[in-house]
């Protein structure tokens, strides 16, 4: 074994033992670790560990909860409207921003979005393909994750994506645009896992079966005219029925009282027959508070207060403002955040090409770059929070104007001429 390893780590040269050429700057930042995982996945297309058919099915399509917890977040957070700004400076009109507002011809830029928190709850990666004509951005497209498959480069690092769809498969690995990479790939933290997220599906996975599990057992307790399932106990001739007599009631049973139709008929006991019920109740069982706390712990997965989607207990919040404005900090917001950050580090490359060249900064350099920002102004949820800050900042006599409005998020003026600086 060890005269293996020693082998196979010989096919890709250390950072540290890689002698033979001088190191450029690009080899001078990369990671020491990226050959181990080029060691662990050979270069090859490394899978998806998960089954995200199975979170799509019976998590998103066949869970109320988890289906009203994934649209609640996707749509709340695509309809954040974002912010261009370069510096200090914001741009009303940028081709950045048309680009976001129309990302194809047949989408729009809530389409593109929706369908980006979708996957990224669902599966915990999301994908967008960058497409370019003529040197120009044009398209952006939101491309399904348990189609993609991550290619590790020599440095362990994704060099490369793979779409198969099909039975053909697409290598995505030129760039559309100088520093401009051709998919965009944006992952929830995954602690075992190099090259791919982990979902809050697969977190509430054991609490999504038992809430399903229940479900399914409501609804066939409701087809069996809502009676828990029993014995039939004999009590003549000591016991025992001849087999004759166990076809025949076996017969009876299935062809006059079993199913939806037959429900409610009364069941006739003969010759020492008793109707022993050997389940037990749902008040037994207490399957209501069974099923809540399943809703609960999949709400507490996706970070919903549980009273935003109907879930009696736990109710901790005074009212359903509060409840609201923690939904927004504490979920959309650090999500919309994240993203806003992604695309604008991942496009911006297109109209400053110098940003993609992944040179260290030089000392004393002050280059602006382009980022995206939400606008909290544009949320409803969170009006209260603004007028108070804006209250608070108006009544600081110690302030300049020009401080006052950097306190709330705004570019500085002219005191003098009341001109944005």
């Amino acid at each position: 074994m060890p005269r293996i390893l020693e082998t196979l780590a010989g096919l890709w040269p250390s950072s540290r033992t890689h002698t033979a050429a001088p190191a450029t700057a690009n080899e001078a930042k990369a990671s020491a670790t990226g050959p181990l995982l080029v060691l662990e996945t050979l270069g090859r297309p490394v899978w998806t560990p998960r089954d995200y058919e199975a979170f799509a099915r019976e998590g998103f399509m066949q869970n109320a909860i988890v289906y009203r917890a994934v649209r609640m977040i996707a749509e709340a957070a695509a309809s954040v409207p974002l912010l261009l700004y370069e510096g200090d400076d914001e741009h009303h009109e940028h081709p950045l921003l048309d680009l976001l507002a129309r990302p194809s011809f047949d989408h729009t830029a809530t389409d593109l979005l929706e369908a980006w928190y979708g996957y990224l709850l669902v599966a915990g990666n999301a994908y967008v393909e960058a497409v370019a004509v003529d040197g120009k951005l044009c398209e952006l497209y939101a491309l399904r994750p348990d189609r993609m498959k991550v290619v590790p480069g020599t440095e362990g690092w994704p060099e490369a994506y793979e779409y198969t769809c099909a039975g053909r498969t697409v290598r995505f690995e030129d760039e559309p645009l100088p520093g401009v990479r051709p998919i965009l790939h944006v992952r929830l933290f995954h602690p075992v896992s190099d090259h791919y997220g982990m979902s809050p599906v697969e977190a509430a996975a054991q609490a999504i079966d038992i809430h399903n599990t229940a479900g399914r057992w409501n609804k066939a307790l409701l087809d069996n005219s809502a009676r828990p399932s029993g014995a039939l106990v004999y009590g003549g001739a000591g016991g025992r029925m001849t087999p004759e007599q166990f076809e025949r009631l076996k017969d009876e049973l299935e062809q006059g009282f079993q199913g939806p139709r037959r429900a409610g008929r009364p069941l006739l006991l003969e010759g020492g027959l008793d109707w022993k019920p050997l389940s037990l109740s749902p008040k037994e069982m207490d399957f209501i508070e069974a099923r809540n706390g399943a809703a609960r712990e999949i709400a507490l997965a996706f970070g919903i207060p549980p009273m935003l989607l109907g879930i009696p207990g736990d109710n901790t919040y005074s009212n359903y403002q509060e409840a609201q404005r923690a939904f927004w900090r504490g979920t959309v917001l650090p999500l919309v955040t994240r993203t806003a950050k992604a695309l604008a580090a991942w496009l911006a490359p297109a109209w400053h090409p110098e940003i993609g060249k992944h040179v260290l900064p030089k000392a004393g350099n002050k280059a602006t770059r382009l980022e995206l920002k939400p606008d909290l102004d544009q949320i409803e949820a969170l009006t209260s929070e603004r007028e108070a800050l804006w209250a608070r900042v108006e009544k600081a006599s110690f302030l300049t104007m020009n401080e006052k409005r950097a306190a709330v998020g705004y570019a500085p003026r002219d005191e003098a001429s009341g001109e944005q600086a």
